[in-house]
């Protein structure tokens, strides 16, 4: 299986192929739009600044063919909240694969949203075998609101979307990478995606 993680000068992408790598799985790293559109699974990671990754995904013409590809593709933190058509951070246009604004948490707790939650409202066969005794690992100061295309929800400071779907794109707020057992299964749960 080919599969490609987008390489986009930042972010958590050695820590995303060293927990693909525990699958057996060897990705690629890359930027090039060929390699990405050759791709049989794509998974986007991101960590960082939303306008410099859209920037950076400006200048490899990866804006444009993102939203076209028809392989199974993974946004993970950063990388669902650019799926999204607009986002609060730095009033930033996202790639709009899903109508949907990100918005900055605003309230008494603390920020950024950090640490192992739960998730409710599960659904898809990203979440096949998982259980609601199982936690995610979270580090985000801007969430995308519970939708239409919500396949699992999380409460901090009220309700918002851990992760969602619309065809192809998946997409989740959480780090799987980084958490742990329950992680690694919808990572699986992704390359297994027919």
């Amino acid at each position: 299986m080919n599969l490609v993680v987008i390489d986009y000068g930042a972010g958590n992408v050695q820590s995303v192929k060293y927990a693909l790598n525990r699958l057996g799985v060897q990705a690629t790293l890359s930027k090039d739009p060929e390699v990405i559109q050759g791709a049989d699974k794509i998974l986007f990671p991101g960590v960082g600044s939303a306008n410099a990754a859209m920037e950076s995904l400006r200048q490899n013409n990866l804006d444009v063919i993102i939203p076209q590809l028809k392989q199974p593709f993974l946004g993970i933190c950063l990388g669902m909240q650019l799926m999204c058509k607009h986002s609060q951070e730095g009033n930033t246009t996202g790639l709009n694969i899903v109508d949907l604004e990100v918005l900055k948490f605003e309230g008494k707790e603390k920020i950024p949203h950090m640490g192992w939650n739960h998730l409710s409202d599960t659904k898809s066969s990203l979440f096949q075998g998982f259980n609601e005794q199982d936690q995610v690992y979270f580090v985000h100061s801007y969430f995308v609101p519970d939708n239409e295309f919500t396949i699992a929800s999380c409460d901090y400071m009220g309700k918002f979307s851990a992760a969602i779907q619309k065809d192809n794109f998946y997409a989740a707020q959480f780090h799987p990478e980084k958490s742990g057992p329950a992680g690694e299964l919808i990572l699986k749960n992704f390359i297994e995606l027919v």
